[in-house]
């Protein structure tokens, strides 16, 4: 099972993941945490990382696709995984696809989390006041910021995906249970399809 959670920030992604994660016996794999990784132990796609990170510029598409490929291949994700902030954009989600195609493998499916920004605002709001804004997270600001990065960057993946007949959309709205039931459901769909 290869799975990627599309959704803005707070839309759920990570508290489905990890769920996932437990039900199904694969691994999470996040960018950061992978390249973090890459460079500490000083393999040779983790060195080219660190140059580009020392100079200050951004990682490219293609030291995070190997970075990817590499992590992969490890013997824990032989059951699957979750591509947690990967792709962020058009141009990586077509590097990924030739990486899967060079691996002889696909998608198992890419599931959207449909959420209401306002809303989403709210409920920060609301945690914020209700725990002193104890979260780093708990910042309106940030979050219409990321939001904003996201629409930009990220959203256009719906359609990109759409296309594709990949795209499993869910109503991130409801409660986690049953945004948890209508994964489930789409993942034994896209099982049987």
């Amino acid at each position: 099972m290869k799975l990627i959670l599309l959704g803005p920030p707070g839309a759920g992604k990570g508290t489905q993941a990890e769920r996932l994660v437990k039900k199904h016996g694969i691994v999470q794999l996040s960018t950061g945490d992978m390249l973090r990784a890459a460079v500490a132990a000083g393999t040779p796609i983790g060195l080219q990382a660190k140059e580009v990170m020392d100079r200050g510029d951004l990682v490219s598409d293609d030291i995070i696709v190997k970075i990817i490929e590499d992590r992969t291949a490890e013997p824990d994700c032989a059951n699957g995984y979750i591509l947690d902030g990967f792709p962020r954009t058009i141009a990586q989600a077509e590097a990924l696809e030739d990486m899967l195609a060079k691996q002889g493998t696909a998608l198992t499916a890419v599931i959207e989390l449909r959420v209401d920004d306002e809303i989403l605002v709210s409920r920060i709001e609301t945690r914020a006041r209700e725990t002193g804004g104890a979260r780093a997270d708990d910042n309106v600001e940030t979050l219409r910021k990321r939001m904003e990065v996201y629409h930009a960057q990220t959203a256009p993946l719906v359609s990109f995906y759409e296309k594709r007949g990949m795209l499993r959309s869910v109503d991130g709205m409801k409660s986690i249970d049953d945004v948890a039931g209508q994964i489930d459901a789409l993942l034994g769909e896209a099982a049987t399809a």
